[in-house]
């Protein structure tokens, strides 16, 4: 197994050299590692080359974290992808435990972990509605995004299959491409955790826009008129969106933004038609 590590990164130099050592650090060492900097400011640049010179650097100009992982997975020259977020950190078995784990479910390309979770600078446990699955989790996707991106390692032929990283989506977009992978594949799941994933810092997205979940309506909508589901996964995302139009619906009226409330109020009833013809079906 070869191995591509794929970092995007933002103005965010001191988290992205933690980041680093942790690739370095591997049990399994990847074959490379690229660095997608996206318009940062800082000293991004001279890090790499005084401190990892064996990185691939790429710089654009800001285009948002997809684009950045788009291009790094473009650029990849192994067939096995692992996608790292600048501001965690691996431990060192990880590459090493998902490698075992893919060899024992070689059919499987897309693989996860468990994880720790620091926040604000303490360790935090998960609520139950953030639980790692492996198999056929589609499901589990479909409230909120339950796999972490700097968790997965990923066999490049998913992204021919599905597309990459939607690159209109201000957040949520690791949400849509699970939903996208997940209509149609198990995954695998190492149940120790082999990632520390850091929150509250401010730029992280879900501190940058509000009402997550109208991003997550649109990967729903983009899912359902795929044709990519059908039978109980349909009915179930589509139920999902309604929920989820209904939740952002209130939410605009309390504000008093009513033709925004009356968008997601169009919404719900354009698909209930929809899941009451799955649920007969």
């Amino acid at each position: 197994m070869k191995i591509s590590v794929v970092i995007p990164t933002h103005d965010r130099a001191q988290l992205l050299a933690r980041a680093l050592e942790s690739v370095r650090n591997q049990t399994f060492q990847a074959q490379e590692i690229i660095v997608v900097d996206d318009g940062s400011r800082d000293d991004t640049r001279q890090l790499l080359e005084s401190r990892f010179p064996e990185c691939r650097y790429f710089y654009q100009d800001n285009r948002g974290v997809s684009s950045a992982r788009n291009r790094g997975i473009e650029a990849a020259r192994c067939d096995w992808i692992a996608l790292l977020d600048s501001d965690d950190e691996w431990l060192a078995g990880k590459l090493a435990a998902q490698r075992a784990q893919l060899n024992s479910e070689p059919q499987t390309r897309l693989c996860h972990t468990e994880e720790i979770w620091i926040r604000n600078g303490r360790r935090v446990n998960p609520m139950k509605k953030h639980a790692k699955a492996g198999g056929w989790i589609f499901q589990n996707c479909l409230p909120l995004c339950v796999i972490s991106p700097s968790a997965a390692l990923i066999h490049r032929s998913l992204f021919s299959e599905v597309g990459l990283f939607d690159e209109s989506l201000p957040a949520c977009e690791d949400y849509d491409l699970w939903l996208r992978i997940c209509a149609r594949n198990p995954v695998a799941l190492v149940e120790t955790p082999q990632l520390i994933k850091y929150g509250g810092h401010p730029d992280q997205l879900s501190h940058r826009h509000w009402g997550m979940d109208r991003f997550r309506l649109q990967a729903l909508e983009k899912i359902i008129r795929s044709g990519a589901i059908q039978g109980k996964a349909l009915m179930a995302a589509v139920s999902t969106l309604i929920e989820k139009a209904e939740i952002l619906a209130q939410g605009a009226e309390k504000r008093g933004r009513h033709e925004e409330a009356l968008f997601y109020r169009d919404k719900q009833q354009s698909f209930s038609p929809l899941r009451s013809y799955t649920i007969h079906e």
